[in-house]
């Protein structure tokens, strides 16, 4: 359990007050532990299981795309480190085999899948892994997005993305096994989530954080300003508040955890579009780590009439404007608003209205105009995971950014001994 401001005294915190992250709580929060359960509140969205063959492929160093005569086939050169199985005849000897085999043949039940996916989405998706999507990989896209229309758009994403890496190769680190999970990361059972494509408004895309059952606070994904935001920033929080209270305050497998949710145009329902692990791997954005986790509880668990300032006492009377629509009346009035497409036609929706109740909002954190977030330009997102991790870690320090200039010198070093070697052997 976290640990708590109160009016005792305190020493000072020397570390984030985490419980143990247990491997069944990261699991809880894999895109196919949760969405069956959801998926009336989540935009659009298909699992394809993935086979161990498949996720050894992710895993394989190098690009090599599996040839489909029904797609066309980019010319890539040799030079890019990008190939498919029906390269030019010309290439190097080194890179033969991949014109004498079938790249996908130990998986072609999955691309055969994810394709018929792709078609049955209108044939445009946006790909993510049980946890993460490749956003950090969309410089490599034709589209500049994360847009994809064919199977080999997908596999190139995900082979290109340090995010995706993350999920196949440490998603337990830092975990612990608990009494209802024990397993390894090569059991993990994963799944590719394709997500029928819309244009997402990043304005109105929000991080919220659950301790305990209680919506603690939320704020923006995009950092940047957006005016249009802060007139309608006590309706946003009520919406978020009523989402929560109703579809997952009771019904979450974990009692801490992180969602994001979005709030399309006209702004009278919610989509749940992830939930994310209550672990220091998720990025808190306008807030920190260490204020979240000892943060107050809401006034009405510790039943003081005077609650903390990031709490608001309002009374407010429901109507069809401000009536939760997470469930919505289908696909049709979805995309009739906002182009979210959804499974809400699967399910029920709430209808309440005439509700006269007192409750308690979260506080709803913007970027302003003052606020350094807003002028952020010089730097692009996700820019760091374009560079080898060598660069970054050594960025980090004066000392690993010395270090690191030593070790390229005598890289430099050696390739030019070696090559004075090679003249003087040619030169006898």
């Amino acid at each position: 359990m976290p640990a708590m401001i109160d009016d005792e005294p305190q020493g000072e915190l020397t570390e984030l007050p985490f419980p143990p992250i247990t491997k069944a709580h990261i699991l809880n929060c894999s895109y196919h532990s949760w969405w069956p359960k959801y998926r009336t509140l989540t935009p659009k969205s298909r699992l394809v299981p993935l086979t161990r063959p498949f996720v050894d492929y992710l895993r394989a160093d190098g690009i090599v795309l599996p040839d489909d005569n029904d797609e066309e086939q980019p010319e890539w050169d040799s030079d890019s480190g990008i190939f498919s199985s029906s390269d030019n005849p010309d290439a190097a000897q080194d890179d033969a085999e991949y014109e004498d085999r079938d790249v996908a043949e130990d998986w072609r039940d999955v691309h055969d899948a994810i394709k018929s996916t792709v078609a049955n989405l209108g044939g445009k998706v946006v790909p993510k892994l049980n946890w993460s999507a490749p956003k950090d990989a969309t410089w490599i896209n034709a589209t500049n997005s994360m847009e994809c229309r064919s199977p080999n758009d997908i596999y190139l994403l995900l082979k290109s993305s340090d995010f995706v890496t993350h999920d196949l190769e440490h998603a337990f680190d830092d975990c612990v096994d608990s009494a209802e999970l024990s397993m390894q990361q090569s059991e993990i059972p994963y799944h590719l989530v394709l997500r029928k494509y819309f244009q997402m408004n990043p304005s109105v895309e929000f991080r919220c954080f659950v301790r305990r059952r209680q919506l603690l606070g939320m704020c923006q994904r995009d950092l940047n300003h957006f005016d249009f935001l802060f007139p309608m920033k006590e309706k946003l929080q009520s919406l978020i508040q009523q989402f929560f209270d109703v579809r997952l305050r009771d019904t979450s497998a974990d009692e801490n955890f992180v969602f994001d949710a979005y709030v399309p145009a006209p702004y009278n329902k919610v989509w749940l579009v992830d939930i994310n692990p209550w672990a220091p791997r998720t990025d808190p954005l306008l807030f920190s780590w260490m204020e979240i986790l000892t943060m107050p509880d809401p006034p009405e668990l510790g039943g003081k009439d005077d609650g903390p300032e990031q709490f608001v006492r309002l009374s407010l009377r429901q109507t069809p404007n401000t009536t939760l629509e997470a469930n919505g009346a289908g696909e049709q009035a979805a995309s009739a608003h906002d182009d979210v497409d959804s499974d809400a036609d699967e399910g029920d929706s709430d209808s309440d209205s005439d509700i006269d109740e007192e409750f308690w909002l979260p506080e709803l954190r913007l970027v302003r105009k003052s606020d350094p977030e807003a002028y952020s330009f010089s730097t692009p997102q996700f820019s760091a995971h374009k560079l080898p991790k060598d660069v970054v870690d050594a960025s980090q320090s004066g000392e690993g950014l010395r270090e690191f200039a030593r070790d390229w010198q005598n890289v430099l070093a050696r390739r030019q001994q070696e090559d004075a070697e090679a003249e003087s052997s040619e030169g006898e």
